[in-house]
């Protein structure tokens, strides 16, 4: 009886089938398998210490992502989507050239899943947006997404999403512009705003309240800083964001931003 238990155990834990990947370029749509990505020539075992999911050293066999773009321009942008909707949003440029950074989509082979991430979490897999060096290019967490399905090539969101920007009229060096850039690279993966923007994680941060007409400026720092000292549940996801991620004059212009945006909502 155990050693049935085990073999059913093992065949429903090991996946039938090889996970794709779905790759958009803007020349059509292309979908990579397990098999072939860890079948490329380029294809490397790499060690990634201090890797931002597993809070630790790992080990994977990986592909070069600049190797998976070709014909891609450095001024693109590109579109990470994850299984649970989780979308993180990534000048390619960053790829391209980040100054020592190098950027590398881990594969997790079939039958040979990497650790869960936590108690009835799955793993970091199928694919996963690593980095060597991300000091070099000042690479943050949100720029590490796991479970990846989909890579699409998008114009940036500043046109996609025309409801977020700013006014026209405010001055190039506004603390409000340089936090919506603040936003773009660390909010936009989980929370829409006016109502605008792929994430599906986050509530909207503008409609029908933006977090600076409820929240007091202290406790909305608490809020970005550790959210479990704000608000504490079991189910929360969002990560805190400590200084070496999230400057505080960077905090200060991500509020700059959202005060200024409770002024301009979408009707």
């Amino acid at each position: 009886m155990r050693l049935l238990t085990g073999l059913l155990f093992a065949l429903c834990a090991t996946p039938s089938h090889a996970a794709t990947l779905s790759v958009d370029t803007g020349h059509g749509t292309r979908t990579l398998t397990t098999e072939q990505l860890l079948a490329r020539p380029d294809a490397r075992d790499i060690s990634v210490p201090g890797d931002v999911a597993y809070h630790r050293s790992m080990r994977y066999r990986a592909v070069p992502m600049k190797a998976l773009l070709e014909g891609v321009a450095a001024a693109s942008h590109l579109q990470f989507t994850a299984k649970d909707g989780f979308t993180a949003e990534i000048p390619a440029s960053l790829i391209f050239d980040a100054h020592g950074a190098e950027a590398w989509l881990a594969v997790e082979p079939t039958g040979k899943s990497w650790p869960v991430l936590g108690d009835g979490k799955p793993s970091a897999g199928p694919f996963y947006l690593v980095w060597l060096h991300p000091e070099a290019g000042h690479v943050g967490p949100e720029q590490w997404p796991y479970q990846v399905a989909t890579i699409k090539v998008l114009g940036d969101p500043a046109s996609r999403f025309p409801a977020m920007q700013p006014a026209a009229d405010l001055p190039k060096d506004a603390p409000a512009r340089r936090g919506f850039a603040v936003f773009q690279r660390n909010c936009i993966t989980c929370h829409t705003l006016n109502g605008q923007g792929d994430a599906k994680l986050g509530p909207d941060l503008n409609i029908p309240h933006s977090p600076t007409e409820y929240l007091r400026d202290d406790m909305l720092r608490t809020l970005v800083r550790n959210p479990q000292d704000m608000r504490h549940w079991p189910q929360a996801k969002m990560p805190g964001f400590d200084r070496q991620t999230l400057s505080d004059s960077d905090l200060d212009d991500l509020a700059a931003y959202l005060k200024h945006m409770a002024t301009r909502k979408a009707h």
